[in-house]
């Protein structure tokens, strides 16, 4: 669709120091991908071309979580060049799971050292 209007987004959650923010998330067509950009502060996160709006905005928001940022949420503020307001629902975006770190044994450790005491 040459000349469609490009959807847009409002992005907003916790940045990775845990400050709220609130920005437009841009949208680039390039023939029939899409690419992503979120500029806050200093940060520019641009996704790589994805066949669609809507996986070039998954893609931005886990790019995003990967760098700590969290309570991901977006709202369509545009559709086909109609403004929508606040008409459409916030989407939120679950937390990816936490890294498994290894125990550091330590009750492992206490253990041991209690057997260690009884021998």
């Amino acid at each position: 669709m040459p000349g469609a209007a490009l959807d847009q987004y409002r992005l907003a959650g916790l940045d990775e120091r845990e400050r709220g923010f609130s920005r437009p998330v841009e949208f680039e067509r390039t023939g029939e991908t899409y690419r992503a950009t979120l500029r806050y502060e200093t940060t520019c996160v641009v996704t790589e071309a994805h066949p669609s709006q809507d996986t070039a905005l998954l893609a931005l928001i886990h790019m995003l979580q990967g760098q700590g940022y969290r309570q991901l949420r977006t709202q369509l503020s545009f559709r086909d060049g109609a403004y929508l307001g606040s008409q459409a629902l916030w989407v939120d975006y679950p937390e990816p799971p936490e890294p498994v770190h290894p125990s550091s044994g330590l009750i492992r450790k206490v253990l041991r050292w209690f057997r260690s005491e009884t021998r």
